[in-house]
């Protein structure tokens, strides 16, 4: 079979998955990227975020209300159905296997940002049996609130609990409605997305953009002159439990 031939089946056979519905499945980015058979660069999505910007700042939650207040998430009052896509940990918790007998006590005795860590092998997509939840090409795990059913085996995977199931219908607990991102429902799992929506268009995500002190930087980490990656040679870095075998993405400066 000649090349043209190859090459014209090759297209006949990615329009014909468009035109069946296959842009539920594949980008239509990706499907032009195909067809004109041009190599994407390989990009990979990472945050680095700098502990000491952070405790110099006492008691700032910018980033975390600029994140909520963009995706619409709920300030349920019951603490035990809380939904949060940006928190604070206190460091032992976020780094257990983390001794850091050298780590200044003004960071280990202060709360870590902890977000969904968008790992390179993310075990909640591998257990979701409806693919609600999955990995793009350049690293951010998404998910489908439409095809998410409840069933939580995603949260029982994860192991940095990352993800917020809706006991109740979260909408009522909306303090500033958000009209350009959807909102959820009862019955379904959430979490962050490194700001997908605003990240295809070219912006960084909201947290970044609302943090003053610039405590939180993102990246292609594979891009060796990127922000990210001059962070990353310059300073000592750790990251949650790296040992699972996750991958994880967000860096932590100390």
């Amino acid at each position: 079979m000649g090349e043209d031939r190859r090459d014209f089946l090759r297209k006949a056979g990615l329009a014909a998955l468009v035109a069946a519905g296959g842009a539920t499945i594949f980008r239509f980015e990706d499907v032009a990227e195909a067809m004109s058979g041009e190599a994407p660069k390989k990009i990979r999505r990472a945050m680095v975020v700098d502990l000491t910007k952070c405790v110099e700042k006492d008691e700032c939650t910018a980033c975390i209300q600029a994140c909520h207040r963009a995706h619409n998430v709920p300030s349920v009052a019951d603490p035990r159905h809380e939904v949060k896509w940006i928190w604070e940990e206190p460091f032992p918790n976020v780094f257990p296997n983390e001794e850091a007998p050298h780590v200044a006590e003004a960071l280990t005795s202060r709360p870590a940002l902890v977000f969904c860590n968008h790992c390179d092998n993310p075990p909640c997509a591998r257990v979701c049996p409806t693919e609600a939840t999955w990995k793009r090409a350049d690293g951010i795990v998404m998910m489908d609130w439409h095809r998410c059913i409840g069933c939580r085996y995603c949260m029982a995977a994860c192991p940095y609990g990352s993800r917020s199931f809706n006991w109740e219908d979260p909408r009522p607990s909306i303090k500033e409605l958000n009209r350009d991102f959807p909102t959820r429902t009862k019955g379904v799992v959430e979490k962050c997305t490194f700001c997908d929506e605003l990240v295809d268009k070219g912006q960084q995500p909201a947290c970044v953009a609302a943090c003053k002190d610039k405590a939180m930087t993102f990246g292609d980490l594979n891009d060796p002159d990127s922000e990210v990656r001059k962070l990353l040679r310059g300073r000592f870095a750790i990251r949650r439990r790296p040992g699972l075998g996750t991958g994880p993405e967000i860096y932590y400066l100390v």
